[in-house]
């Protein structure tokens, strides 16, 4: 009678709604800020955000980017700072996409987009490049590479969440949220920051 009653489990659950989703033909919604692959973004006038600073290769956990700057060519700058980023690289076979990186950029040069989904054949693969994850100076988009599942929306929101500690030294913005409106290249409205609470004195802020 066991067999039966597996047999009867399985037959009853055919007719039920289904719990899952046809993966890969149809995926869930990504929240807007989700964390995903990097990219390098650019100014209005093609110039690289990236100073080759290496904050974001010190504040990384996980020690997967590595960061050279060298200073600019002055007939050709790459950058409007003295430097730029000569080499960048990140491996994300060690990335944990904590997006800390995005949080401690000065020039809000790297950001990400909700794409996640790779298919590396090679450890090399793994490793990207400046070159790689530079958006495109002609259309402002990242680089498609070949081991990548690119979706419609994976690159359209790709301004970096910023976790305002406290900006200006003013420890009332401590632990609130809002969007920057000069991150990412297809730059999302910024959100209206919350005010600062009132003084001790009455007075606002």
């Amino acid at each position: 009678m066991g067999y039966f009653r597996g047999f009867a489990v399985t037959f009853r659950k055919m007719f039920e709604k289904r719990v899952t989703t046809p993966y890969p033909k149809r995926k869930r919604d990504k929240p807007a800020r989700f964390h995903g692959r990097h990219v390098l973004n650019r100014y209005e006038d093609g110039m690289e955000k990236c100073i080759g600073c290496e904050l974001c290769a010190g504040v990384c956990p996980a020690q997967c980017i590595y960061v050279r700057g060298a200073d600019n060519p002055e007939d050709a700058p790459v950058s409007p700072g003295e430097r730029y980023g000569f080499v960048y690289e990140i491996n994300y076979l060690r990335c944990i996409h904590c997006d800390l990186c995005v949080e401690a950029c000065p020039t809000e040069a790297i950001t990400e987009t909700n794409l996640f989904e790779f298919s590396f054949t090679t450890r090399a693969d793994a490793v990207y490049t400046r070159d790689e994850l530079l958006v495109d100076a002609e259309t402002g988009q990242p680089n498609h590479l070949p081991w990548e599942d690119w979706r419609p929306g994976d690159d359209e929101h790709t301004s970096g969440w910023m976790r305002a500690t406290a900006p200006s030294g003013d420890a009332t913005y401590q632990g609130r949220v809002a969007w920057s409106g000069e991150l990412g290249y297809g730059v999302r409205a910024a959100e209206p920051t919350e005010p600062a609470e009132p003084s001790v004195d009455g007075g606002g802020s």
